[in-house]
């Protein structure tokens, strides 16, 4: 698998591990060779989706936390596939009766986070291109690639989904366990240079913790340009926020309305999830860590989960390969 070398010597996200995927090492991500969780016709899309395993950032509000957490959520997927294999499987799938009907005419990689497996991507859609023409290849990504990884990615991709999760360092790093830099300067760099690429940047809404952030992303949107199209998520209780209220309609509205104040011309919104929200008596520890009232409130459900480390980093903490918060049950948190 020569393809594969580079995860020898791993530096395919800003966390650059530098670790040997291949003979057993583990970064951030904790995956070793790319696997599939699964992969089936996206009639939405018009693709062949490919669910990617693992992920590099450890979202308190992940819809697919025992994707993105694989292995440690302790679930069981499809593993490793061939690219000659899953290259014959897309071409099986885009030809059939089923598949034209859709007007399925591209691959699509999704996850976890698919760019962390980029190598095998690059593989898998070279075997495609062999036998399809004109294909379309689509990558969801949460953006946190290295420059390098990033022109790669722009140079097979036709459409580019990009999530900016929060704009403010403080709030990313405790949603994400990262920073938010090198997110924003890789949108910047697509927006600026590759707008044809960009099917859509999205954002989740999380009531108390994200809401304040989507005035400031929409409008470092706009400022690059105020044509590209931006989705409002609202956020569903999950994973380590299971217990946290999701945004109300009017809430969703209202957001909406502000992103085009600020100058986007190409703004709506999905999905509302209100409930109650939960109580804590961890409000005083948080207190010393984080300044924002967005980072307080989130750092409460990461001192529940029992997260170590902060302020929040997932690259330099002390229990990395075993972190608490990674849970496979988080209706247990009460």
């Amino acid at each position: 698998m020569k393809y594969l070398k580079e995860l020898e010597n791993c530096e395919l996200c800003e966390w650059r591990c530098k670790v040997n995927r291949l003979s057993g090492e583990r970064g951030i991500c904790r995956v070793g060779l790319p696997e599939v969780a699964y992969s089936d016709l996206a009639p939405t899309l018009g693709s062949y989706s490919v669910t990617m395993l693992g992920c590099c950032f450890r979202c308190l509000y992940c819809n697919a936390y025992r994707l993105s957490q694989y292995p440690d959520a302790g679930w069981f997927y499809r593993g490793y596939v061939p690219p000659k294999e899953l290259a014959k499987e897309t071409m099986d799938k885009l030809e059939s009766t089923i598949g034209k009907s859709l007007g399925a005419n591209k691959i699509s990689f999704t996850g976890g986070e698919p760019t962390i497996h980029l190598p095998f991507i690059e593989e898998v859609v070279k075997e495609v291109k062999k036998f399809v023409k004109n294909l379309g290849v689509g990558i969801a990504t949460n953006g946190f690639c290295t420059q390098n990884t990033l022109k790669r990615i722009i140079k097979i991709a036709t459409s580019i989904s990009f999530e900016i999760k929060a704009y403010d360092e403080e709030v990313n790093r405790v949603l994400t366990g990262a920073p938010s830099e090198p997110i924003l300067r890789n949108a910047e760099i697509l927006i600026k240079n590759y707008k044809e690429k960009i099917r859509v940047f999205r954002s989740v809404v999380i009531p108390g913790i994200t809401d304040t952030q989507i005035p400031k992303i929409a409008e470092f949107i706009a400022n690059l340009d105020p044509a590209i199209p931006y989705r409002l998520i609202g956020f569903r209780p999950n994973f380590i926020l299971y217990y946290h209220p999701g945004p109300s309609e009017k809430n969703m509205e209202k957001l909406t309305s502000i992103c085009r104040k600020l100058g986007l011309q190409d703004v709506s919104w999905s999905g509302y999830y209100p409930i109650e929200p939960k109580k804590h008596d961890l409000i005083k520890k948080a207190d010393q860590y984080y300044s924002t009232p967005e980072g307080r409130l989130a750092a409460l459900y990461l001192l529940s989960a029992g997260c170590p480390t902060h302020p929040r980093s997932c690259g330099t903490c002390f229990i990395r390969d075993k972190c608490p918060a990674c849970l496979m049950e988080p209706w247990n948190l009460r």
